[in-house]
């Protein structure tokens, strides 16, 4: 009998040292990669406008760098050609220089005879297509900006109907039933913000690139310009 109640007390201590080693055991960590599989299938098009802005932004942002290169040789090369009358010669060097500024200044060159207002006019419409050239996608990461966190914001909602309509079903309305399903869904919200933000910081970077593209442009331009009104003056 002695031997059965040892062996009860010695149950019941493993029993309670179990139970107060679980309720001192630290909360499982959250890692990042859980939390995305939790978000549910509104991850996978916040997944697909993560990389759609990715791609365009490191696309566009080598294109609109090489374009932004310092052209000084060129003006310099197409200078010396110009004043030495060597037209084919400047034609040349801007056909093979293959940049933004060498094909406004060969159109440019094409139009020497004509009005100064024409030549201008060609120059400022090559430029034009340039600019376009170099814009060219970046409005989808504007898009991408707006939408994003809509996705998330869808996620959400979604997420809590369908913890509303389960408790409705169960009728328990306990705190855990409804934090833990929530949080779950909020992280969607979450990455919705954050893939916005980066589109958003995206669109503005590559902005401020082509604007500063374009006034090297017009520079440039104006600078042609006064090229070829010099022999006349």
């Amino acid at each position: 009998m002695q031997a059965v109640t040892d062996t009860l007390s010695q149950i019941t201590d493993t029993a309670s040292r179990a139970a107060q080693q679980l309720a001192t055991a630290p909360p499982p960590e959250l890692r990042f990669g859980d939390l995305l599989l939790k978000g549910g299938w509104v991850m996978l098009p916040l997944g697909i406008l993560a990389i759609l802005a990715l791609v365009i932004f490191f696309e566009r942002y080598f294109t609109i760098r090489k374009a932004a290169k310092n052209e000084s040789q060129l003006m310099q090369q197409v200078r010396g050609s110009v004043l030495s009358g060597n037209l084919d010669s400047a034609i040349a060097i801007c056909r093979n220089s293959n940049t933004p500024l060498g094909r406004m200044l060969q159109k440019g060159l094409l139009r020497i005879g004509r009005p100064i207002k024409d030549i201008e006019g060609a120059i400022e419409n090559i430029g034009k297509l340039e600019v376009a050239k170099l814009e060219k996608n970046i409005g989808i990461l504007g898009i991408v900006a707006g939408i994003a966190p809509m996705f998330g914001f869808l996620g959400t909602i979604a997420g809590v109907i369908t913890i509303f309509y389960n408790i409705s079903l169960t009728d328990n309305i306990s705190m855990g039933a409804i934090s833990g399903g929530l949080y779950q869904k909020m992280i969607t919200s979450a990455a919705g913000l954050l893939v916005g933000i980066m589109a958003y910081v995206f669109y503005h970077v590559l902005n401020m690139m082509v604007d500063k593209v374009i006034l090297k442009l017009e520079t440039d331009a104006i600078e042609f310009i006064d090229l070829l009104e010099e022999p006349s003056k």
